[in-house]
């Protein structure tokens, strides 16, 4: 009986295996197509490149210093150092920008019948095809110049055969833990976590610098060095010193370390194989649904977060409890607190207990400094503090973008919302400067200047506050859609900083009276401050928010076309 025309059998096609050059062509052709038809890509691509030309050049003669200078005492410092700087960063930024190549995210080939060990060679290797790789390649031969320089062919080898094998090394480490915490990396606590923590690295890179700086003039460089030859043993440090290990005559530990990396390696792809699995599964969650315990007060109650639960329950009210809840849980607000909160208490400390001293390795005399002040340097201390405290709102319709809509067609008075704001932000900024008044206080040594320091900030916040109210009402700008705090759209990075000097500079001139009385009234004005000052920042908020809430009621609609996002 011959069978129908649908059920005959046909050959099956042959089977092609997929290797690594597959998932390299893919990423090429993905890549390709982004750039089709999109300029700010490219630029972004171009500016990126640019960048990472800029560090891949710096790190090269930073690597290279040794062998440029003919000496070779600090070589292992150097190599371990900056080779250990790099495995840990390769470690740790993949928690915070996970998801920036979405090209090598596993979650693409949870669907495909590729097996584990297809799907871990061919991400590894297309893993290698990206700018920071290329600029890490290129910093690291400084290395190589420095092994070549200082022990010859041979050990410029090894070099090379160390360098490749620590970029390995970063490029595991990396996916790795990406893969190993993907799951946990989608949540939005986890990001928003991670956003906060950059942000308060961010806001630390100049105290660390000022105290870097220090560090580095009194250093103990021969106990560094010791530090750095046990680095060098570790796989931190181990593929990058193997090279300068040869040329210093030590020729017997560089295939050690060679091994040390190679077991690293293969440990760090092993770990990558096993995590796949659960990188491939996705957001998916097997927790339970979250209950809600303890709910009283009804449900406009819970509307309320604590810290504006004595608001009014109106419309003042509500938007103050909005903006509070707001200000808690946007990751790119909340990293604008944390820059309040570390540079309100560094720059005063700094200003007042001699920066100088800090810069110059000596370390600051708290006596000296503290005997050195005078009311007028705390004020203008205190200016600054409430001047960057206050700039932060002077794009606060940015942050909302195009939910600010709800506020349009709601209709709410202009004057009535900028008082929500403002007040919503003080809720958080206010204890903040109170506590940097009192600290300062403390460490001066002088408890009585309390009133002093907080009638300045006090003073100087409100007045901040009058300026960017009018400031973010004619000078607005829209913010990209995501909770990277340091994320902009193309172009605003110059509209930004112009604002920003615009709002510091006119917030400095409306408070200088403060430094005026502090100069002209002595020790008088030690006991005015705190009242003279709560009163002209008071009165200067609440004129702030008369004048531009007009302005606002008038321009409701251009700043809602203005603050959406252009997609």
């Amino acid at each position: 009986m011959a069978l129908p025309v649908s059920a005959t059998v046909t050959p099956a096609a042959p089977v092609r295996t997929v290797s690594a050059r597959h998932f390299v062509r893919l990423k090429l052709r993905v890549m390709g197509n982004n750039f089709r038809g999109q300029g700010w890509r490219i630029a972004l691509f171009i500016g990126g490149g640019l960048v990472g030309l800029w560090f891949a050049v710096s790190g090269f003669f930073l690597f290279a210093a040794p062998g440029l200078t003919g000496d070779g005492q600090y070589a292992v410092l150097v190599a371990a150092a900056g080779g250990g700087l790099l495995v840990l960063g390769w470690l740790l930024l993949p928690l915070v920008f996970f998801g920036v190549d979405e090209t090598l995210d596993p979650a693409r080939f949870a669907l495909l019948p590729l097996p584990r060990r297809t799907l871990v060679t061919g991400l590894f290797v297309a893993a290698l095809i990206s700018v920071p790789v290329l600029a890490v390649l290129v910093a690291s031969f400084g290395l190589v110049f420095t092994a070549l320089s200082l022990g010859g062919w041979s050990a410029g080898l090894v070099a090379v055969v160390g360098v490749i094998a620590g970029l390995l090394l970063c490029v595991a480490a990396s996916r790795a833990v990406t893969s190993a915490f993907a799951t946990m990396l989608r949540s939005r606590r986890v990001r928003d976590l991670a956003a906060v923590l950059l942000a308060v690295t961010a806001a630390l890179l100049g105290p660390l610098q000022v105290f870097g700086l220090a560090a580095l003039r009194e250093a103990d460089w021969a106990r560094l060095t010791g530090v750095a030859t046990v680095i060098g043993w570790t796989p931190f440090g181990a593929p990058w010193t193997a090279g300068i290990d040869v040329a210093q005559g030590r020729v017997w530990a560089a295939p050690i370390k060679l091994l040390i990396t190679v077991v690293a390696l293969g440990a760090l792809l092993v770990w990558w194989s096993r995590s796949l699995e659960s990188a491939m599964v996705g957001a998916a969650s097997t927790g339970k649904a979250p209950t809600l315990r303890g709910v009283t007060g009804g449900a406009v109650a819970q509307l309320f977060p604590r810290v504006a639960g004595w608001a009014r329950r109106d419309r003042f009210g509500a938007m103050v409890a909005r903006e509070a809840r707001y200000w808690w849980r946007d990751a790119r607000r909340r990293a604008n607190l944390i820059t309040i909160a570390v540079v309100g208490i560094f720059v005063p400390v700094m200003i007042n207990l001699g920066g100088a001293g800090f810069v110059a390795g000596d370390g600051p005399d708290l006596t000296t400094s503290a005997s050195d002040s005078s009311p007028v340097l705390v004020t203008i201390s205190m200016l600054f503090v409430g001047v960057l405290a206050a700039v932060t709102l002077a794009n606060q319709f940015g942050f909302d973008g195009s939910a600010y809509a709800a506020n349009v067609v709601a209709g709410v008075p202009g004057r009535v919302e900028l008082r929500a704001r403002m007040t919503a932000f003080s809720l958080y900024v206010l204890p903040m400067l109170a506590f940097v008044a009192v600290v300062l206080s403390l460490l001066l040594g002088r408890p009585g200047w309390i009133g002093l320091t907080a009638g300045g900030l006090a003073a100087t916040y409100g007045a901040g506050l009058a300026v960017n109210s009018l400031v973010s009402v004619l000078g607005a700008y829209s913010l990209p859609e995501t909770s990277n705090p340091f994320a902009m759209n193309s172009g605003a990075g110059v509209a930004k900083g112009l604002l920003t000097l615009l709002a510091m500079f006119a917030s400095a001139v409306a408070a200088v009276p403060m430094v005026v009385a502090a100069a002209l009234l002595g020790d008088a004005w030690l006991w005015l401050a705190l009242p003279v000052g709560a009163a002209y920042g008071l009165g200067a908020a609440l004129l702030g928010a008369y004048l531009a809430g007009d302005v606002l009621d008038r321009r409701q609609p251009e700043l809602l076309a203005t603050v959406t996002p252009r997609r």
